[in-house]
């Protein structure tokens, strides 16, 4: 009964900078890790960046310096800020969330996705 909403996506051109959130909603007790992942056609789906409920992060070779990840546990939202966006960072951006309802039922949750395409 949890549900992970994924917003921000959308055309960019090289260089520019778009934020994603995700704001999970439903049954909560406390949410532990959150991170997002992106799949390009005819690519596997790989992890771009994740943060832990103690908010360390961690990020892919491919976007450091680049992306931040953040998160507001007063709003169960996580965010994905891209900046300097290059064209190979065209893929579909999934979010997802380690969740905990009450009396302790832990899932892993994921976003419907949300088309980020950087081109001139």
């Amino acid at each position: 009964q949890v549900q992970l909403v994924e917003s921000g996506g959308g055309l960019v051109q090289p260089g520019g900078s778009l934020r994603l959130s995700c704001a999970a909603s439903g049954n909560i007790f406390s949410i532990n890790a959150m991170g997002w992942s992106r799949q390009a056609p005819g690519k596997q789906r790989d992890v771009v960046a994740s943060i832990t409920s103690g908010f360390s992060a961690t990020y892919a070779d491919s976007v450091k310096g680049r992306f931040t990840i953040s998160r507001d546990n007063a709003k169960n939202t996580v965010y994905l800020q891209m900046d300097s966006l290059k064209p190979e960072d065209t893929a579909v951006y999934y979010c997802n969330a380690d969740i905990s309802s009450p009396w302790y039922v832990r899932k892993n949750y994921w976003g419907q996705g949300t088309q980020v395409t950087v081109s001139s």
